[in-house]
């Protein structure tokens, strides 16, 4: 709970950094495109230095008691289901004490760790951490109510808020190398287009989650005849 406590004020402290920023660059930068271009490389830096402690805590939580065969399926499996989509390279150092891992993100972004060879923690060591659980956030385009995108979003997080992170998700997608790829290759801008290539690790950084990559149509039910 406390490291918990401590990322959300990192959060909190980013973004306060992030609007004390909007306020002083036009002041010293009356240009608007240089100053959101100032904006945005500052941005982009502390959401890149973030993934990276964020991808660093992961490996940390990693147990790994030796390199045998059934060891690193089992944390590649771990690794799989933290990056989804990701390419994973996992090889053991030459001193034989420590596993490298290197992941490669749709995006480009790539991380690179070392997990140490390390005993297995006592049973009840540590406070057990409250894991923040998905709750149900669907979503619809204002032209097309009725259809449907299941998503979920982490249960601290406002609709709201939830609405904030995936328009900003959205944004970063297409501005990434794989979003300019897919629009140079005329794949079209889209709401739909995003949500079914949007890498599930990308979400993951903004407390969401897909169910489901296609849309479906809400069910209208029919009232029931009286006999």
């Amino acid at each position: 709970m406390k490291e918990k406590k401590q990322a959300k004020s990192k959060r909190d402290e980013q973004a306060q950094l992030l609007d004390l920023l909007r306020t002083i660059l036009p002041r010293v930068a009356p240009d608007p495109a240089f100053a959101e271009q100032i904006y945005s490389a500052f941005e982009a830096e502390l959401r890149a230095k973030n993934r990276v402690n964020s991808f660093e805590k992961f490996c940390e939580r990693i147990e790994l008691p030796d390199l045998e065969a059934k060891t690193l399926e089992e944390v590649k499996q771990q690794l799989t289901a933290g990056f989804g989509d990701a390419d994973l390279e996992i090889e053991p150092d030459e001193s034989g004490k420590a596993l490298m891992v290197d992941v490669s993100l749709p995006d480009g972004t790539q991380f690179h760790s070392k997990i140490p060879v390390r005993p297995l923690a006592p049973a009840g060591s540590d406070e057990p951490e409250a894991t923040l659980k998905f709750v149900a956030f669907p979503v619809s385009l204002p032209g097309d109510p009725e259809l449907i995108w299941s998503l979920a979003k982490r249960e601290n997080l406002t609709s709201e808020e939830a609405a904030i992170a995936l328009t900003k998700t959205e944004d970063d997608f297409w501005a990434s190398k794989t979003g300019q790829k897919l629009l140079r290759d005329r794949v079209e801008r889209s709401f739909p287009e995003f949500i079914a290539r949007v890498p599930a690790g990308l979400l993951g950084d903004a407390g969401l989650k897909r169910h489901y990559k296609l849309p479906e149509a809400l069910k209208v039910l029919r009232a029931a005849l009286k006999k």
